[in-house]
């Protein structure tokens, strides 16, 4: 009595199996958690509380068939910065919108009756092409000392006239919002410095540093200038060394290959 051959079906061995599902898993999850990622934010996302800090608002785009044209970001109002410096950025045009305070305040001496409350940087060059990014650096302080965090509204433009707010404030221990706003989180000052930038003990200090790291500089430099002398030296007599062996083994040769004539 015969009985029917079934057909094998060929399996991939537990090992590649396993493998092969983990790279399905991981391109689902990088798909998933692309976009969610891709918004406005700060770079660096800490700076410290009463100091001054240099951060660059991080612009991806996230369209295939557009283009960023425009990039607006709004001061936190209830926390005023009294220095507001954005850094020239090559093909975009930038403009600083000015707001006058009800309470003026007082910084390194001066009375402040208007801080910056937003910036604008318009394209001139062609914009934020898909799959690019662009940072837009800013030079920012004093920041506030009472605050753990200050959250900056964006409102991102495409040539498409598409707009994109990015103007939600994450609450911490919930999801992240579907439009999160940009947010630099600050904390206190590390141990033994000054953190306010002023014009004071600190910077006296700072210079003090800076110039006596400038003395051993110029002593490394020096050092290494003697040292870099005697290694030129060592090796010019090593080569000429090399070089008087070499003749004496020519003439050596020479000397071999020459017999007296009868």
């Amino acid at each position: 009595m015969r009985f029917p051959i079934r057909p094998t079906v060929p399996s991939l061995p537990s090992g590649r199996r396993l493998a092969a599902a983990a790279a399905t898993a991981a391109a689902c999850a990088v798909a998933f958690a692309g976009p969610a990622s891709a918004h406005v934010s700060v770079n660096p996302d800490t700076a410290e509380q009463g100091g001054y800090a240099t951060i660059a608002f991080k612009v991806p785009n996230e369209r295939d068939n557009a283009s960023t044209v425009k990039l607006e970001v709004t001061f936190p109002a209830g926390h005023p910065l009294t220095s507001v410096m954005p850094q020239p950025v090559p093909g975009w045009d930038v403009d600083v919108t000015r707001t006058k305070l009800e309470k003026p305040l007082e910084s390194h001496g001066r009375r402040i009756e208007e801080v910056p409350s937003k910036i604008t940087w318009t394209e001139t060059g062609g914009g934020i092409e898909p799959g690019t990014f662009q940072q837009f650096p800013v030079s920012v302080g004093q920041l506030p000392e009472d605050v753990d965090r200050l959250v900056f509204k964006a409102v991102q433009t495409y040539d498409n006239d598409e707009v994109v707010r990015w103007i939600e404030e994450p609450v911490e221990g919930e999801e992240e919002p579907e439009s999160p706003a940009p947010v630099l989180e600050l904390a206190p000052p590390a141990d033994g410095e000054d953190g306010h930038g002023s014009a004071g003990t600190g910077d006296a200090e700072k210079a003090a540093g800076s110039a006596e790291s400038s003395g051993d500089a110029e002593k490394a430099a020096a050092s290494g200038e003697s040292s870099g002398t005697t290694d030129t030296t060592a090796r010019v007599l090593a080569v000429v060394g090399i070089a008087a062996g070499a003749g004496g083994i020519a003439l050596g040769v020479l000397a071999g290959r020459r017999r007296p004539t009868a």
